[in-house]
């Protein structure tokens, strides 16, 4: 049987972070359907480092 390792799920604190970018924006973005995708675990919001990576990806590819 094939053991999976999963990355660590960031937080809201990482994404902003990695995209330097305030806190406060990632939350905005959310309210326009905008930004990474999140999901939420109980009240707190999660990210795939993996999704985050390509997502800003795409808006590279995008703007060139």
């Amino acid at each position: 049987m094939e053991t999976r390792q999963f990355e660590p799920l960031w937080t809201v604190s990482d994404v902003a972070a990695y995209l330097n970018v305030p806190v406060h924006t990632l939350y905005g973005w959310r309210t326009k359907n905008y930004g990474p995708p999140a999901r939420r675990i109980g009240k707190h919001l999660r990210y795939l480092p993996s999704e985050v990576r390509s997502w800003f990806e795409h808006l590279l590819e995008e703007a060139a």
